[in-house]
This record gives structure tokens, C-alpha cells and sequence, in this order.
């Protein structure tokens, strides 16, 4: 099935300038729930509903169930579609995702029994702590990688000019997935900075191209525990933003061995950990 959800959405508004309204039209980013659902065995269960951009919704639930822990390799997922239901109507339908698993049963899903919903604008909430990373036994990122100043500050121009549909609405999250050497491999968008991290990660997951331990990973607006938990879940050395990190990403960044900067505006950014990965 052909994806019907556009990106953006037309709209009626008014300008109002040096004291005159006129009518004008515009595009808006387009934000619709999208629900995911596992399937293994005949047996379905919805794990999720997040309010995302319609775009890469395979990849956006490949990505999340894979952030979450839910399933561990790309061999985990037998197919992934839009829901069929003929008691749904056809819209409603690409506001479904089902992911029929490999296994014979569904997984233990005790990291998913808060049951939540999502908004694009606080992403999951109610996460596990640091210690639950800690009991998942996630390995310190490999400190191979090194990357100079200079590729570090080309990073948000090349991710702004790749977002072609914040280009037109103004209104997307970023996440863009770049080699060491500073070129763009990868740019997902959407209205939540989780949800396009979850398209970028998906992406390299069905790409079968996971870990990311040569890779840098940029998004835009600010770097919360969520992103760094994503992103260590994907083996990421060099997490970048251009706004501040809060408090516990810094504390993950540390324990775990990720390069955490912040504030990449120009030529200027703010390291807070891993200060060892940049050459001077």
C-alpha cells in the first residue's frame, strides 16, 4: 500500500503587517497519531501511539521498538504494514503500523507497561532511569572515533539545508545521521525530536547498518536523557545539538562513554563529556 499522509498541510491564514490583515495560504507541518502495533503468532497488541509527521512511519516503529528494547535486530521483524482492517477507514489505516515479529510469541514488554501516549512536544515520558540502562547492560561506546572542530561546525548549516519540509512549513525536528567526516548520510524529520531520531535509528536498522560507532549523530533544538538513551541504544560515539543537553543526558553521556556537545552555533559549541573524541 501507497502512503496517503502528506508531510505538510495547506491552510488558510491571515498576515498581518504594518497595520493591514490580508488572506494568504500556507503549509503546516502535519501532525496525526500514528499506532503501533506488534504481532506475533496471530496475536496483536498495540504497544504505542505517538503524534508524529506522517513519512518513514516503518522505519519511525522499527526505530523506536529497537530504542526500546524490544527487539534487538533487524532478523526480529518478519514484515512490517499499514493496517488492512476493512472496518478502519483508508485514512485511518496509515495511522496504523502493524510489525509482525519472527518469534512464535510477543516479547516481554514490562519496559513498555506504562502503556503511554506520546506527544511530539515531550516525547515519551516517564522513562526508565539511569539505573534501568544500567541493568539492560548496555556497553561503553568503543572511543575509537575522533573528530576535529572544524567538520563539528559545518554539521547544523548541512542538516538545515537537507530539511526540505521544514523548508516549507518551519515547523520540523531534525535528526541527521553524519560519517566522521562530516558528511550527511542520513536526515529524517518530523514535529517531534524523538520521533525523528526513531526514523533515523529505523532507517539503519532495516538498512542493517547498526551500530553507528563511526558515526555522528546531529539533532536539532535540544539533547534530552531520551535522545542520549536512543542514541546509545544505536551505538552512537558523538551526539551534537544545537541548543543545551539536560542534566541526566550529561550524567548518560559520561557513564556510558558518548560525546555529548552542546550549544554548536558557528564556530563555537560547549562539550559536556567525552571531550577526549575532539582534536585540537
Amino acid at each position: 500500500m501507497k502512503e496517503l499522509r502528506q508531510s505538510k498541510t495547506k491552510a488558510k491564514i491571515w498576515v498581518v503587517e504594518n497595520g493591514k490583515i490580508r488572506s494568504h495560504s500556507d503549509y503546516l507541518a502535519t501532525e496525526e497519531p500514528l499506532e503501533i502495533r506488534l504481532v506475533a503468532d496471530g496475536v496483536r497488541r498495540t504497544v504505542a501511539v505517538t503524534m508524529r509527521t506522517p513519512g518513514n512511519d516503518f522505519e519511525l516503529a522499527a526505530g523506536f521498538l529497537y530504542s526500546e528494547g524490544v527487539i534487538h535486530k533487524r532478523e526480529d521483524i518478519r514484515r512490517i504494514t499499514h493496517c488492512v482492517d476493512r472496518q478502519i477507514d483508508i485514512e485511518n489505516r496509515y495511522n496504523i503500523v502493524n510489525v509482525e515479529l519472527a518469534a512464535d510469541e510477543l516479547p516481554n514488554l514490562t519496559s513498555l507497561e506504562r502503556h503511554f501516549y506520546t506527544t511530539s512536544a515531550c516525547g515519551v515520558c516517564g522513562k526508565a532511569s539511569l539505573e534501568s540502562l544500567r541493568s539492560h547492560n548496555f556497553p561503553t561506546i568503543p572511543n575509537k572515533q575522533k573528530v576535529t572542530p572544524e567538520i563539528l561546525y559545518s554539521l547544523p548549516e548541512k542538516l538545515r539545508a537537507s530539511q526540505g519540509v521544514f523548508a516549507v512549513t518551519g515547523g520540523l525536528h531534525a535528526a541527521g545521521l553524519f560519517n566522521i567526516e562530516g558528511e550527511l548520510l542520513v536526515v529524517r524529520e518530523d514535529v517531534g525530536r524523538h520521533n525523528a531520531l526513531d526514523k533515523l535509528i529505523g532507517t539503519a536498522l532495516l538498512g542493517d547498518y547498526l551500530p553507528l560507532h563511526n558515526n555522528i549523530v546531529t539533532v536539532s533544538g535540544r539533547s534530552s536523557f531520551e535522545i542520549l538513551q536512543k542514541c546509545l541504544a544505536a551505538g552512537v560515539p558523538i551526539v551534537c545539538a544545537v541548543s543545551a543537553p539536560s542534566s541526566l543526558a550529561v550524567a548518560l553521556a559520561e557513564e556510558f562513554g558518548i560525546t555529548l556537545i552542546g550549544f554548536l552555533r558557528g564556530e563555537r559549541f560547549n562539550v559536556y563529556a567525552g571531550v577526549e573524541r575532539i582534536l585540537t
